[in-house]
């Protein structure tokens, strides 16, 4: 993927990744309470769980914007593919 795409999907994911991670309240609405979260994380573990989940979007955009992304699955794929 060329460098003008990579910059500003990049930077999409990012902003996302943050978002989520500044406005959890928001995200909680629309997903509402993770029953998994709060079992293993107690009380409060869906806020924790989604601020989690939003560091690693932030980690994947940036991951994206340095083309390490395609490294990263290139390896995944060259497993199965190689049996």
């Amino acid at each position: 993927m060329s460098l003008i795409y990579r910059l500003p999907l990049g930077l999409l994911i990012i902003v996302i990744g943050f978002s989520m991670v500044w406005k959890t309240g928001a995200y909680q609405s629309w997903t509402g309470q993770i029953d998994f979260a709060e079992e293993k994380m107690g009380t409060g573990g869906t806020d924790l769980f989604l601020k989690l989940i939003g560091i690693l979007v932030c980690f994947i955009g940036m991951a994206v914007m340095t083309n390490l992304i395609s490294d990263i699955l290139g390896g995944f794929a060259g497993i199965f593919i190689r049996g």
